[in-house]
């Protein structure tokens, strides 16, 4: 069992570009938010840059940290793996609000030039408005959910390196995708009514709900690529599996609830709020 942790961590390499790549987000982040908080104070409070840096974080945790070297000898790892980049990672970017900083991070010639005659491009605006409806978000990250657990998809990304690759990319874009009817990240305007990001989340639950205790109470490994691999940390592969399914279900009831607990509050505030004062929307608290 100590052979197999140290061959992992052995095997280990820093992913310099993704290092790269995210260091480069933070610090261009962290110039627009800096010069957001020059000009006009607390317009992005602190909390919402820690939020975003910390999703960054999450991300080189996720597939760029020693972590990832035991997501091919532990289900529960890649599962984690999954949460990460689905789940926590996309939340709390979206939560830093990252649309202003990054704009105003980036030199300002190249927005006005090239970003600022793209956005208003109208094919441009209909992909943004077709991206972020509901339904397809929705459908996005349960496809993305389901479609890698198919027993015969997930050994084929597991067995290739590029398609791995693919796998935890298109994880991190259908959360970005998932999370963002949940938190509209400033300046964006809402349009759908905010009651049905309840019935939203609810129903994202159910997918989940459904893979997780397929996991949990499968009485036979469902991914046979577990069976023959080293198991580092002495756990059995049905073991592994159903520490892999509760970790599922722990997660994603407690991530889905607290943001339905935070706009079921919200809603019900605004039915008593009096009419000159406007109530709170979830993306300004979340």
């Amino acid at each position: 069992m100590v052979h197999s942790i140290q061959a992992a961590l052995a095997a280990w390499t820093l992913p310099v570009s993704l290092v790269l790549v995210l260091i480069l987000d933070a610090l261009v982040y962290l110039r627009g938010w800096t010069r957001l908080r020059l000009s006009r104070v607390n317009i992005i409070p602190a909390w919402r840059a820690a939020s975003y840096l910390l999703g960054l974080f999450l991300i080189w945790l996720a597939v760029g940290s020693p972590l990832s070297e035991f997501d091919e000898q532990l289900l529960t790892v890649h599962m984690a793996q999954h949460l990460l980049l689905m789940t926590l990672a996309p939340a709390l970017i979206l939560l830093g609000a990252p649309i202003m900083p990054l704009l105003h991070g980036l030199p300002r010639h190249f927005v006005q030039s090239s970003l600022a005659p793209l956005f208003r491009y109208p094919p441009v605006q209909r992909l943004g408005r077709l991206l972020s409806n509901p339904t397809l978000c929705w459908l996005a990250a349960a496809a993305a959910l389901v479609g890698w657990h198919v027993p015969a998809a997930f050994t084929f990304a597991l067995q290739s390196e590029t398609w791995h690759v693919v796998e935890h990319s298109s994880f991190l874009v259908a959360g970005f995708l998932f999370w963002w009817p949940v938190i509209q990240p400033w300046p964006n305007v809402i349009h759908e009514p905010r009651w049905f990001i309840l019935l939203y989340l609810f129903l994202a639950t159910l997918p989940c709900d459904i893979l997780s205790a397929y996991l949990t109470f499968c009485d036979r490994v469902v991914y046979p690529v577990y069976l023959n691999t080293p198991r580092p940390f002495g756990i059995s592969p049905l073991a592994d599996q159903q520490c892999a399914g509760a970790l599922m279900w722990s997660c994603i009831t407690i991530l889905y609830l607290l943001p339905a607990a935070i706009l079921t509050v919200q809603l019900l505030s605004a039915q008593t709020a009096p009419a000159n004062q406007a109530p709170l929307e979830f993306h300004d608290v979340a």
